[in-house]
């Protein structure tokens, strides 16, 4: 199947006969052929070698130099195998960091699946929706508003807005049309033309597909510039922030042992240097970052299985100190299964039910035929061959009641004006019934101005000041059950009057046919959701295009509100001023936004962001684009939202439910939180990794070496990790969602965290290791000052000390793991067996250290000698005395908060 290349500018036939295609698309059969000949239609990556650069950034972050620096150093000094021993410990460390980088970098792009991309199309002379990877020259697409543009394509009816800054950076919208046909210019100016990677803002159009994957003017932009490298996160600056603070601790402290090991214990200036390089590698918690890294990624992969899709990893840590949820109503909070339940007009109100109304009904009041006419007229919803309605949730309740209401007649479109969200209102000019009408719907206080009369008795009746305030009040009446009411109003346009083609000149002196009243349940779960985050301290305030008595109604029936809420208008936000807002903000917790635009989402964003508050928006529409993007996390609809609400958000809800908002904020918690624990278990490894060079170094050598460099670099590489990654699968504390949010300025290490680390697990297993040496030592008859060296009497007594102490920092490991599973709460509380993950990771540290203390070959290396009984009887208290005392401290914490 060889054709020339397509020029898309020419006459549409032509182009159509180029394509091999029609106005009525491809086959299925014809499609999958071509798909083989084309290739999916995806931007591939250039060159693809991209891990070299990203393995060399494992080299060179501050704590591998700060590696690199003590290796030199053993280098100069002449201590070879102590210099290779560093050098070994950096490739470990990189290529396990490098391992996690792109076992994170899997896991986000693996969520492609979770949200595949859909493409209308026209295949085999009927709709269908189909992965835009599968298109294809030659399919005929059908463009919506909201809609993502997935390849190069001719419009060949219709007119659309559409957003080209992801192409041409220009932020205004251009208009785009099948009647626009331009010669002579270049593609992007074609007015006639759609680009994939481009929004669909307003309109409905069909267009024939020219170009796909790497053939669009997309992937020819994509083909001249290399993938642009993601942002680093948040968590990671300040991680890296905390790296450089334990580099310059760790030069600070080995630039000092030397002289005082060279002068206070009287050392050869080679030892003073392997002991100074003992103590940079016992500052330098070399698994912190690739431990971050993986907690992060295995929290977006959860997050995903709950129905949040997380589109970036720092997401994760942003949710758990989400403080404030704006969140619409349609949809979130509710089911989004409209169902008309009410029909009123001005000779009573019908209440809908499953059965058509009766003919007696139809026949007194003339007015609910035109409510059926409108209703069918002016709606994008569509029936299917198999006669299943699709289309937005709304329309498609209206075509439901037209059918019950009776049989509308048959109507052509001559013109459409697309539902406004600021004018909240949608129009369409119809020929039907011998005439041309305007058929208009929407929220009844932007229709009944601009309507003039109502139908009364079959005939149009001046719509008075009294006749309106009744019709407003039976609004209200429907609003305050929850219900959502539209307004539906026509104009017949007299004998050779021209089609209307500005909206004021069609949406004028309208008459009212009646009122339409909707019910959509609230979802069971919500309820449960918002006691969740009243309990967390998140403030939740709903904004919503509604009638404020519907929203306050829903809002009281999930518990976010009471029974006296502040509600504030459209018209009402939109006189305040910044600081009016501001004030309001501050000093109403039950706030509901009613009738709000886009652009008043994006006002409260603001405001809430300024006052320091972390904000969660949800949206779903085109128009809520800036506010999703302006939010510290935006959430989009998976289902029922735009591609361009989805497009601009940080989280996607595949389930489109309010419940899985809050289930996204405490994962966030659980992994902050996790991230937490891990660094706390690392940290508190420092302190016993450095008092044994202190007290040789103070006791003036008159103390040997209670554990030598290369058993450091055994304990830091080959026991720590393991631990610390099943901290970050650690189960969620008792009372994470009765926590308040923390501040947005809060750090990740924060002073209290270290002192536990440092100063207080740390000094436990510093004084539990060393009296494990001390004790052998002592046994074997040693005095301070005897000779250890080899070919002394006391060098395996020696040797078996240095083993203790390295079995007894294993031990206090061990302790400071269940002690670091809780920060407040008691063990028990959380269960011992609950994380299976970490006794698997204590069984694999516990069968290594038995290896490196009984295998010849590593007592040759490591200088470790077999220990006796009743040496590991000495050890068996440690972990307990470790975990034990953490949990007194955090009783003593709990008593002190409890106490009034």
């Amino acid at each position: 199947m060889s054709r020339p290349e397509p020029d898309p500018t020419e006459r549409l036939e032509p182009l159509l006969r180029d394509l091999g295609s029609s106005r009525t698309g491809l086959t299925s059969r014809e499609a999958a052929r071509r798909l083989v000949h084309y290739g999916p239609n995806e931007l591939r990556r250039r060159g693809g070698r991209h891990w070299p650069r990203a393995l060399g950034r494992q080299f060179t972050h501050p704590l591998a130099l700060l590696l690199w620096a003590a290796a030199a150093l053993a280098f100069v000094a002449g201590i070879v195998p102590i210099a290779v021993a560093v050098m070994v410990v950096i490739i470990l460390n990189a290529v396990f960091a490098f391992a996690q980088e792109v076992q994170a970098e899997k896991a986000v792009e693996a969520l492609a699946a979770f949200l595949p991309v859909q493409a209308k199309v026209l295949r085999d002379g009927r709709p269908q929706a189909v992965p835009a990877a599968e298109l294809v020259p030659g399919d005929v697409l059908m463009i919506e508003e909201g809609d993502r543009i997935s390849a190069d394509a001719r419009l060949i009816s219709g007119g659309i807005e559409v957003d080209l800054s992801t192409l041409t950076g220009e932020s205004m919208p251009v208009f785009r049309s099948a009647d626009l046909a331009d010669t002579g210019v270049s593609l992007l100016q074609a007015r006639d033309l759609a680009f994939s990677g481009t929004m669909c803002t307003e309109g409905q159009a069909r267009a024939v597909v020219f170009a796909t994957g790497m053939r669009t003017e997309l992937g020819r932009i994509a083909a001249l510039s290399e993938r642009v490298q993601p942002e680093e996160n948040p968590l990671d600056r300040q991680i890296r922030k905390v790296s450089r603070l334990i580099a310059l601790i760790a030069l600070i402290t080995g630039a000092a042992f030397v002289p005082i090991a060279t002068f206070g214990a009287h050392l050869p200036v080679s030892e003073a240097v392997v002991f100074a390089v003992g103590l940079l590698v016992g500052n330098v918690p070399e698994g912190l970052l690739p431990v971050i890294t993986l907690a992060l990624a295995l929290g977006v992969r959860d997050l995903a299985r709950r129905g949040a899709v997380v589109k970036r990893l720092s997401a994760v840590e942003t949710l758990g100190s989400t403080g404030v949820i704006c969140t619409d109503k349609t949809g979130t909070l509710t089911e989004n299964r409209m169902r008309v339940t009410h029909v009123w007009t001005a000779a009573g109100t019908y209440e809908l039910g499953d059965a058509p109304v009766s003919g007696d009904a139809r026949r007194a009041d003339p007015a609910l035929a035109g409510l059926a006419s409108v209703m069918t007229a002016c709606n994008n919803a569509r029936r299917d061959l198999a006669g299943t309605l699709t289309g937005d949730p709304t329309e498609v309740a209206m075509l439901g009641a037209a059918d019950r209401l009776g049989e509308p007649g048959a109507a052509g479109r001559l013109c459409l004006f697309h539902f406004d969200p600021a004018l909240k209102r949608m129009s369409t000019v119809d020929e039907r019934d011998g005439g041309t009408w305007v058929d208009t719907k929407g929220a009844p206080e932007t229709v009944l101005p601009q309507c003039a009369a109502i139908m009364e008795g079959g005939a149009a009746r001046p719509l008075t000041a009294d006749r309106r305030r009744d019709v407003e009040q039976v609004v209200d009446d429907h609003a305050r059950q929850g219900l959502r009411v539209l307004a539906l109003a026509v104009r017949r346009l007299d004998p050779g009057q021209p089609v209307p083609r500005r909206r004021e000149d069609a949406e004028r002196d309208l008459t009212l046919l009646g009122l339409v009243a909707m019910q959509d349940p609230p979802r069971p779960e919500v309820a449960e959701a918002v006691a969740h985050c009243h309990a967390a301290g998140i403030r939740i305030i709903v904004v919503t295009g509604d009638h404020a008595l519907t929203a306050a109604a829903v809002a009281r029936q999930v518990g976010i509100v009471g029974e006296r809420p502040a509600v504030v208008t459209g018209e009402q936000l939109d006189r305040m001023s910044e600081h009016d807002l501001d004030a309001l903000l501050r000093e109403h917790r039950q706030l509901i936004f009613a009738r709000s635009s886009p652009e008043a989402k994006l006002r409260i964003a603001d405001a809430l962001r300024a006052e320091g508050h972390v904000v969660a928006m949800t949206g779903d529409g085109v128009n809520d684009a800036p506010a999703l993007r302006r939010a510290d996390i935006g959430v989009a609809m998976g289902r029922s939202g735009t591609d361009v609400a989805r497009e601009a958000s940080t989280v996607v809800l595949t389930d489109d439910d309010f419940a899985t908002v809050v289930a996204a904020i405490r994962s966030g918690r659980q992994v902050y939180d996790n991230i937490r624990k891990f660094i706390c278990y690392i940290f508190a490894h420092t302190t016993p990794e450095i008092v044994p060079f202190l007290v040789f170094a103070l006791a003036g050598g008159a103390i040997p070496l209670p554990l030598t460099v290369l058993q450091l670099l055994a304990f830091d590489v080959g026991t720590e990790t393991l631990p610390a990654l099943a901290l970050g699968r650690e189960p969620a504390e008792p009372g994470l969602m009765r926590r308040p949010p923390r501040e947005r300025s809060e750090s990740v290490i924060r002073p209290a965290m270290l002192v536990r680390a440092w100063l207080f697990l740390g000094v436990i297993c510093a004084v539990l290791s060393m009296a494990g040496f001390f004790y052998v030592l002592l046994r074997a008859g040693w005095h301070p000052g005897d000779p250890t060296g080899p070919g002394s009497p006391l060098h395996h007594a020696y040797r078996q000390a240095t083993t203790m102490t390295f079995l007894g920092l294993i031990a206090g490991q061990v302790g400071t793991a269940f002690a670091a599973r809780t920060e407040h709460a008691s063990l028990r509380s959380v269960g011992v067996t609950s994380n299976p993950l970490l006794l698997w990771g204590i069984a694999f540290e516990l069968a290594l250290a038995a290896v490196l203390i009984y295998a010849p070959p590593f007592q040759a290396l490591l200088g470790t000698a077999a220990l006796t009984p009743d040496m590991l009887a000495f050890v068996v208290p440690f972990p307990f005395l470790v975990w034990g005392a953490d949990e007194i401290r955090r009783w003593l914490l709990r008593r002190r908060k409890a106490a009034p």
